[in-house]
């Protein structure tokens, strides 16, 4: 293996986009309007997005982990996001030098920040 690069289902797909691009500085890549997909990229990290075609069962986004995103300055970002996102916990520093937050984006799936602190 190479490289991950998840793929979250949406059924708000321009409207998740915006989130990604306008709320967490992502770029969009590309946007394929009939294939009802998109890729973004923020420096290092990629993500697709994309309406569930025909053979997938699909109803809401449900993910029973997180994606866990490591940055430099989680202060910064926190302070950044805040008061724009729905806030899971706030910035706390955990005993395995961690310093992190976690938000939810317009899908309900969560987003943890972290910044290794050692």
């Amino acid at each position: 293996m190479n490289y991950l690069r998840p793929m979250l289902w949406t059924n708000q797909l321009i409207e998740s986009v915006d989130f990604y691009v306008n709320v967490l500085g992502f770029t969009c890549e590309e946007f394929n309007e009939e294939w009802q997909w998109a890729s973004l990229i923020n420096e290092g990290v990629s993500i697709m997005l994309a309406k569930p075609n025909e053979h997938m069962v699909f109803e809401t986004p449900i993910f029973t982990g997180s994606l866990y995103f490591n940055v430099d300055n989680v202060e910064q970002l926190w302070n950044k996001l805040k008061d724009s996102c729905q806030v899971c916990y706030e910035l706390e520093v955990f005993p395995w030098e961690m310093k992190e937050f976690a938000i939810y984006d317009n899908n309900g799936y969560l987003l943890q920040f972290g910044e290794n602190l050692i």
